[in-house]
């Protein structure tokens, strides 16, 4: 099997294995509310820091002009487990990939932050094209982070080998 073959097969079974998961109850409980919840309360100190006055509970940021409930799918850890199984499956040092899985968590969770932050100002401040962000354009931003990343920090891997 060539080199590229066994990398999608890896990838594959990495994605499956790390996006079943997320399909149990369990972890819906446990990791994924917790971790959406830990995004409305850094998102909700950035909106305040900018003097937008929402409130926090759990996964609903509120306030008198919108209200958003961060859910699955929204907290970038779809993302995430993306990136990391493309890192895993890639032929890589151990330390490549360990600080290329770090950097590409922080950076996604970072995106994902200002996609938060940016949608809930949309949705306070031009309703109507609340949908559009959210299911066009900032999945498609956060997303194609992940590839762009993924294909940059690839190349210099190869290129280090």
């Amino acid at each position: 099997m060539n080199r590229r073959w066994l990398f999608l097969v890896r990838f594959a079974v990495l994605l499956l294995v790390f996006e079943l998961p997320l399909l149990l109850d369990s972890v819906d409980r446990h990791v994924v509310r917790p971790l959406s919840a830990g995004i409305a309360t850094t998102a909700g100190m950035v909106l305040d820091g900018i003097h937008q006055h929402v409130r926090v509970s759990g996964t609903i940021m509120s306030s008198p002009c919108f209200s958003v409930d961060i859910q699955n799918g929204c907290n970038g850890l779809e993302t995430v487990l993306f990136l990391i199984a493309a890192v895993l499956a890639f032929p890589a040092s151990a330390l490549q990939r360990i600080l290329a899985t770090v950097v590409g968590i922080v950076l996604i969770q970072a995106i994902n932050l200002i996609r938060v932050v940016t949608l809930y100002l949309v949705g306070c401040h031009r309703p109507q094209w609340f949908a559009s962000f959210h299911l066009a354009i900032w999945q498609t931003i956060v997303f194609a982070t992940a590839v762009i990343f993924f294909a940059a920090w690839s190349r210099r891997a190869v290129a280090r080998a």
